[in-house]
């Protein structure tokens, strides 16, 4: 009989432990992007230059975003739609852009991106280029 209770009891404990090691945050693909960011864009180019400047990003709830750049193009800004997945967000931008700068400075194209509370990072690293970052916090 002792046998049958200790069972049940480890049973249970194994159930809450299992169950309490789930994490929604863990799922990104669940999480809501909607909302309006700011922060900075980071491009670390492999000869070693780097250059940085501050930027906003907006999604909305149709899967649109828009992207704000600057008169140097770093960021050149970029919007359009997007699809988002657990660890990726694929952007495709329906600007027409001209060819006098790195077109990877316009927010469009696949990003690995990590979403924490208010704090979005968006990063792709272009092996042939370098590093394009954003680091932004929802308003």
């Amino acid at each position: 009989m002792k046998n049958g209770i200790y069972k049940i009891i480890l049973i249970a404990i194994l159930s809450l432990a299992f169950n309490s090691c789930k994490n929604d945050d863990d799922n990104n693909e669940n999480q809501n992007l909607n909302g309006n960011y700011s922060g900075t864009f980071t491009v670390e180019y492999l000869n070693g230059d780097t250059f940085t400047n501050p930027v906003t990003v907006s999604f909305d709830g149709e899967n649109n975003y828009q992207s704000s750049g600057d008169s140097e193009n770093i960021p050149a800004g970029g919007s359009g739609t997007y699809e988002k997945g657990n660890s990726t967000i694929d952007f495709n931008d329906i600007n027409i852009w001209t060819a006098d700068f790195d077109w990877n400075l316009i927010l469009g194209g696949e990003y690995d991106y990590l979403l924490n509370g208010n704090e979005l990072t968006i990063s792709a690293n272009r092996t042939e280029l370098g590093l394009y970052k954003y680091e932004l916090v929802k308003e």
